[in-house]
């Protein structure tokens, strides 16, 4: 890498943090060295991760340069008095009649006291430590990924201290447009630091990334110099009977397999209430009551961490006997358990500012060719990328019988033996081509 430019990422999430804010950028990361980049991790030596994956550690590049310094949280603290507050880090609420006293007031206190959010005592020694380390390194371009979003304002004070400094802030997820700031309990002061601190990343910032074009778009009407790349699937993902390779897909008849001889729909990540599909759950319902054959062949799987409080609630139905929950599973288990599967579900806030969320996970549901069922707000982002790639059907919150319809329908098919897998070329979000993209942009 001698010839390389340097470039420091500034991260939160990093192995052996588990869940989808790790893949990122441990994958941009991994291509970056192919582009003429010589990528640099800053992350807290002693975070206080919702999820962990020792797995993943074997993904990182060996030749890679971690640097580490201590980070103090208060979620220890929180977690003394309630075991819910766990869900916090994850930027997990209850909500409505499940919220106890003390679950409105841990969320009073998260959304006033620690703004933006709990990793804010992270900021100042991080700005002390590396405009040091930037300026013995000759380092002049630096990437922050949020959230949490005060890693933003390690960016900010780093570019108010070195003026010429490179500053790309990329947002895995919007800041005060995400569905749960609503939630916060916010006095009408805590709101208005929480926009005035955007607009100052978003306006101060060379290059503002967002994860879908919505966001894109919505950052821009807030003054950022925004452009989109997704999140994506890694070139080397493999599936039973297809490879995806550069440029090239196997167009040969594929039909499904299942280890379990099941007709299964697959959840895989975390499932919160805000997400949480009560249509859906009412259409299987339906389903089985209504067909004797799909009820015996039906399996609806969770792989990891879904609400307790939604899983109870399925349990009390007539799909308690469908159920398999398998729990959090290690990264390269949960794409076995989405290649075994049928039907891959994702979920969104049902509400209209969350249309340009675009899930991580969408893209390696893609990979598998596998059909996907989505659920969220009319018109949205996931909405454009399923039809594009004709890999399955998104829906709103109100929706039944067509619910039913397109389960019942691709059920048929499974049961008479036909291909149900999508055959589209989905290469554009391979993660080699998207760090092309990325790499076009710190230039």
């Amino acid at each position: 890498m001698e010839n390389s430019k340097k470039v420091l990422i500034v991260t939160y999430y990093w192995p052996p943090a588990g869940g989808p804010g790790v893949q990122r950028w441990l994958k941009f990361a991994k291509y970056l060295p192919d582009f003429g980049w010589e990528p640099i991790i800053y992350t807290p030596e002693n975070p206080s991760y919702p999820l962990v994956d020792e797995t993943l550690q074997t993904e990182v590049p060996k030749d890679l340069k971690v640097i580490k310094t201590k980070i103090w949280e208060p979620y220890r603290i929180a977690e003394i008095f309630s075991k819910s507050n766990q869900k916090f880090k994850g930027g997990q609420f209850d909500v409505g009649r499940n919220q106890s006293f003390l679950a409105k007031l841990s969320i009073f206190i998260r959304g006033n006291f620690f703004i933006p959010d709990a990793r804010k005592f992270w900021v100042k020694p991080s700005i002390k430590f590396l405009k040091k380390y930037l300026t013995e390194n000759h380092i002049e371009t630096i990437v922050t990924t949020g959230p949490p979003h005060s890693l933003h304002l390690i960016g900010l004070g780093l570019k108010k201290e070195l003026p010429n400094l490179q500053w790309m802030a990329d947002f895995r997820d919007p800041w005060t447009e995400i569905s749960y700031y609503k939630h916060l309990k916010l006095t009408s002061r805590s709101d208005k630091k929480h926009r005035e601190l955007e607009k100052s990343v978003f306006e101060t910032a060379d290059v503002t990334l967002a994860t879908s074009y919505t966001d894109a778009e919505n950052f821009r009407k807030k003054g950022a110099n925004a452009f989109c790349i997704t999140n994506g699937f890694d070139k080397n993902f493999e599936l039973p009977n297809r490879t995806i390779v550069k440029n090239d897909i196997d167009k040969s008849p594929l039909l499904q397999t299942n280890d379990s001889g099941k007709f299964t729909l697959s959840y895989v990540g975390v499932l919160e209430q805000l997400r949480n599909p009560e249509n859906l759950w009412t259409a299987l319902k339906e389903l089985c009551e209504k067909h004797r054959d799909f009820a015996k062949d039906f399996e609806l799987k969770f792989v990891g961490r879904v609400d307790d409080k939604i899983l109870n609630e399925i349990k009390r139905s007539i799909l308690k006997d469908n159920i398999r929950n398998l729990g959090y599973l290690p990264h390269e288990e949960s794409v076995k358990e989405m290649e075994n599967s049928a039907l891959l579900l994702i979920t969104n806030f049902p509400n209209e500012n969350s249309k340009g969320i675009i899930p991580g996970k969408l893209f390696e549901y893609l990979a598998t060719g596998n059909k996907i069922i989505s659920f969220g707000p009319k018109n949205a982002d996931v909405e454009v990328i399923l039809s594009k790639t004709k890999a399955g059907k998104h829906f709103d919150y109100t929706q039944n019988l067509e619910i039913q319809d397109f389960i019942f329908s691709v059920y048929k098919d499974w049961k008479s033996g036909q291909s149900i897998r999508n055959l589209a070329d989905i290469n554009e979000f391979s993660r080699r081509e998207l760090t092309k993209k990325l790499a076009s942009l710190l230039q």
